[in-house]
C-alpha cells in the first residue's frame, strides 16, 4: 500500500517544485471523508485513491491533478460537496473532480446502449480537460488491478466495458502500458 510519504518522494520526482502542501491536504481530506469505508476486497478505501494518485505520478502529472486524482471519489462516494472541494482546494481541483464525477453518472439503459464508440466520444465531449479522462484512466487501471475481489457477473460486466472503453482510450491517448 502507498503511502502519503512515497506520493510524495514520487511528485518531488516528478516535479522538484511540486506543491506538497495541496497534496497534503488532500491526502488527510481523502482519509478523513474515506474514515471506515473498506473495499471489496477488504482493505481500507483510502488505498484506491492512494494507488490512482500513484499511476498518476506514472503519468508524471502535476500536482493539481495528482490531488484531485486523490479526491476522485469524495463527492460521488461521501458526504462531500463540490462546494467543500472547491473552497479546500480551489477551482482547477474541483473542475477535475466534477468532471469524474459526471462521467461516474453516465449509465446505460441496455448493453446494446454501451456501443463503445460513442461512449469514447461523450467521454471526450464530457472532459473539457485530457486530465479528467487520465484520472479516470488511472481509476479504472487499479480497479481492473483489484477485480478479484469482485462478484463474478460485475467482473465480466467492467472487464467487458475495459476491452470496449479504456482500453481504446487509453491506447489512443499513446499510454500503451495502461492499455
Amino acid at each position: 500500500m502507498l503511502r502519503f510519504n512515497d506520493i510524495a518522494d514520487r511528485a518531488l520526482e516528478v516535479d522538484p517544485e511540486c506543491d506538497l502542501e495541496l497534496l497534503q491536504r488532500a491526502y488527510v481530506f481523502s482519509a478523513k471523508v474515506h474514515e471506515g469505508q473498506e473495499r471489496v476486497s477488504g482493505e481500507p478505501y483510502l488505498v484506491h485513491p492512494l494507488e490512482v494518485a500513484g499511476i498518476l505520478l506514472e503519468l508524471r502529472l502535476d500536482s493539481v491533478t495528482v490531488a484531485a486524482g486523490m479526491l476522485h471519489d469524495t463527492i460521488e462516494d461521501c458526504v462531500t460537496s463540490l462546494e467543500d472541494v472547491q473552497r479546500l482546494f480551489g477551482d482547477e481541483v474541483a473542475f477535475l473532480v466534477e468532471g469524474l464525477t459526471k462521467i461516474s453518472k453516465v449509465e446505460y439503459s441496455s448493453a446494446r446502449a454501451r456501443q463503445a464508440e460513442s461512449f469514447r466520444k461523450m467521454l471526450v465531449a464530457m472532459s473539457k480537460d485530457i486530465r479528467i479522462l487520465l484520472i479516470k484512466l488511472a481509476d479504472r487501471l487499479h480497479n481492473m488491478r483489484t477485480l478479484e475481489y469482485v462478484p463474478e457477473d460485475a467482473r465480466r460486466r467492467i472487464a467487458q466495458e475495459t476491452l470496449e472503453i479504456y482500453a481504446p482510450l487509453a491506447h489512443r491517448l499513446g499510454i500503451h502500458w495502461m492499455q
